[in-house]
């Protein structure tokens, strides 16, 4: 199975475009809302759960792991790349090849946790294909507890919004990244709000592709991915406002099974 994990139900975007990407495999998300949002959590905190959730996959099937949290991607991929002796992947490098092929005056704009932005994993890594290109960088710590919450369409979801983006406006950026899951949900707030001459970057859609090629390319592995069964969907925690995002990403009933066993304490 392709194993997916995220601090919560924002991860679900990268699941889907993943079913639509390959519908012939089976996946298996786990969503840590007992713990979420990961972004106001340490690095040491965030490696830990990340490993108990890699655990979880991988003893419940899955033969590679998708890490679908930008908190957890910018400061834990070593951490389970080193540990792991599965292929691993990541949401933020198919973000930062699509934002460095998009702009036009290279001034990239990013939002996302705090976890992620402090990394400054944006940064570098854009720094890295586009030499001398100006990277403004802006966290969002509000943004995921609201979305958690079902707050999609409130209106105080749209004044932070407006606050959080503004400083982005002001230095004229081209192009926006959406560093976070979870961010995808408010695409229809932020477009408006940053300016429709900017293009938003969604890395879901980005790392599905980067695995629909892989797999192509790796036949052997891809030998290994169960294709029978249904996708399972498990989270560490059910709230009301979880199963309506899910349901809401999917345009379809989830069925959220709970994990009560994990803990990431």
């Amino acid at each position: 199975m392709i194993g997916i994990f995220d601090s919560g139900v924002g991860g679900m975007t990268v699941a889907k475009a993943i079913e639509e990407a390959l519908p012939d495999f089976r996946l298996i998300y786990f969503g840590d809302l007992a713990h979420s949002p990961y972004g106001s959590k340490s690095r040491e905190t965030i490696c830990r759960y990340s490993r108990h959730n890699t655990d979880f996959l991988l003893s419940h099937g899955a033969k590679l792991i998708v890490i679908a949290c930008n908190s957890a991607a910018s400061v834990a991929t070593r951490e389970v790349t080193d540990n792991y002796p599965v292929p691993v992947f990541e949401v933020i490098s198919p973000a930062v090849r699509l934002a460095a092929a998009t702009t036009r005056q290279q001034k990239i704009g990013v939002i996302g946790t705090r976890a992620t932005i402090s990394s400054a994993v944006y940064d570098r890594e854009i720094e890295k294909i586009l030499p001398g290109s100006r990277v403004f960088s802006q966290a969002c710590p509000l943004l995921v507890p609201l979305v958690e919450e079902g707050w999609i369409n409130k209106r105080e979801t749209k004044m932070i919004l407006r606050r959080y983006l503004d400083p982005l406006q002001r230095r004229q950026v081209d192009t926006l990244v959406l560093g976070c899951t979870h961010y995808p949900l408010l695409k229809h707030l932020i477009q408006p709000r940053i300016g429709k001459q900017v293009t938003v970057i969604d890395s879901s859609h980005a790392v599905a592709e980067e695995l629909r090629l892989f797999l192509e390319q790796r036949p052997e592995v891809a030998k290994t991915l169960q294709k029978d069964g249904e996708n399972l969907y498990y989270v560490s925690d059910v709230t009301p406002s979880s199963q309506k995002t899910a349901d809401f990403i999917f345009n379809r009933k989830i069925k959220l099974l709970k994990y009560e066993e994990h803990s990431g304490g």
